[in-house]
């Protein structure tokens, strides 16, 4: 699908193969397991899809902790929101995240010595074993649960279980899901129902990544509160009011768009009976 012009990194790291590239139409790309996870062309529809209709959600986001993003766009665009005071980002792989600061500085903009943040290389479900702290959000920016690859156990009800205790009484929840596309919606489906088995309120939503070349799948999870019911001006307000930055894709009319899910998707999705656990993970392969 795309044109190599120029390898930067190419290495097998302690947990996933990792490639950082130089392509014909989409810049720099960031590939792991083989498969894409951003290009400095369009990562900022992915990164702003994911974070801020979830940081909106919740009324007074102040605590949040993003899972893996280890290239720190993540953590860039959680900061852009005025009312955080801490920010810790959990990735198992440290070089990812040395490597990513090195080739793809535009891409986390001094997120990582932002004073607000708080970066470390562990397991996130240990992390979260271990810690007794509460949060307001949880963004989980994960590669796809590929075999024997490093984030499969973190698409869990049994994770999701985990998350639910360190969510403050109004915490809400972002994933990446896996790809929208008719052919391969198992992922989504099986995310998304193993979601509704632990929280309250799932509110499934897609976009479209040029560089992914397929529709993408993500989800919102939470104990009461709805992205789904925000207006257009709504989400608007919020935006003017709360992020201290101009937004390239997301604003009000965009969310609309992406939480109005079509008839085929909503179906498939309350179709399945797939629910993720431990002992039945769920691997992709397309």
């Amino acid at each position: 699908m795309h044109g190599i012009t120029e390898i930067l990194v190419s290495t097998q790291t302690k947990f996933q193969k990792m490639d950082i590239v130089r392509s014909g139409a989409f810049g720099t790309c960031l590939i792991l397991d083989d498969k894409m996870q951003a290009s400095s062309i369009d990562e900022f529809i992915y990164h702003e899809t994911l974070v801020h209709p979830v940081m909106l959600t919740h009324p007074n986001p102040q605590t949040v902790l993003v899972i893996g993003g280890g290239e720190g766009a993540t953590l860039r665009e959680v900061l852009r929101h005025k009312s955080v005071e801490k920010a810790v980002m959990v990735d198992i792989d440290d070089q990812v995240i040395e490597q990513c600061r090195k080739h793809l500085p535009t891409w986390n903009q001094g997120a990582f010595d932002d004073r607000r943040s708080i970066v470390v290389s562990t397991d996130a479900r240990k992390y979260l074993e271990d810690t007794d702290e509460v949060f307001d959000v949880i963004i989980t920016d994960l590669s796809e649960p590929v075999e024997e690859g490093p984030a499969y156990l973190l698409y869990t009800r049994e994770f999701y279980q985990m998350a639910l205790g360190r969510l403050s009484p109004k915490g809400t929840l972002s994933l990446q899901a896996g790809t929208a596309a008719i052919p391969y919606l198992l992922n989504f489906s099986a995310v998304y129902q193993t979601l509704k088995s632990v929280f309250p309120v799932v509110a499934p939503y897609q976009t479209f990544v040029p560089s992914f070349g397929l529709p993408w799948g993500f989800a919102i999870a939470s104990k009461s509160l709805d992205p789904r019911t925000f207006s257009e001006s709504t989400v608007n307000a919020m935006i003017s009011e709360r992020i201290s930055a101009n937004l390239s894709y997301y604003d009000g009319l965009t969310h609309q768009g992406m939480f109005g899910v079509p008839k085929h998707l909503r179906k498939e999705l309350d179709a399945s009976k797939i629910i993720i656990e431990d002992n039945h993970p769920l691997f992709t392969y397309h």
